[in-house]
């Protein structure tokens, strides 16, 4: 009876970690976050800087992490294509990107001013200039496509509405194949 009621503990307390600790884990295995500080001094060649906005406050943030960034597409599109980067809107840091030194302005850091909500993702050229804002949660399937829109440089070619509408009969086939 005592060992019974052991086990259940054990089985409870397990289930319970595992459901808790599992938006933590598989999201920062799959992407491979940097800190601003290390992104502002990165060579990162073609790639674009994906700058994940977040606060701790943020339950889209966590949901973010949770369903969208632990998604075996998006990781793999981040990591070929992206250098991705997580800044903490209401952050201490100082830094400078692009030039310019970025402090900590009361609630809100300096660099995260113009963001109007959380999570944002924003996009930024190798030379460190503003490229996109994407607001919001996206489901990976939608941050899928957002993604390659720029990652392949279809955003050059495409409006976006037609470009969604297209992606998976004509785009993600070919995108597949890069993945690969």
């Amino acid at each position: 009876m005592k060992t019974n009621i052991i086990l259940k503990s054990i089985v409870l307390v397990t289930a319970f970690l595992a459901f808790h600790l599992a938006p933590f884990t598989s999201a920062t295995a799959q992407v491979k976050w940097h800190s601003i500080e290390d992104a502002s001094q990165a060579k990162i060649g073609t790639k674009l800087y994906l700058v994940d906005f977040y606060t701790d406050w943020c339950g889209y943030c966590r949901k973010m992490d949770r369903e969208t960034f632990s998604d075996a597409t998006v990781a793999k599109i981040i990591d070929k294509y992206y250098y991705p980067v997580k800044f903490n809107a209401e952050g201490r840091n100082v830094f400078t990107w692009a030039g310019h030194t970025y402090r900590s302005a009361g609630r809100v850091h300096e660099f995260a001013k113009g963001v109007r909500g959380y999570p944002t993702t924003v996009l930024f050229t190798a030379d460190g200039k503003m490229m996109q804002s994407i607001p919001g949660f996206l489901s990976a399937k939608e941050y899928t496509v957002v993604l390659w829109y720029f990652a392949s440089g279809d955003y050059q070619r495409y409006p976006y509405e037609q470009y969604s509408r297209i992606f998976d009969a004509e785009i993600r086939p070919q995108m597949e194949k890069q993945l690969k």
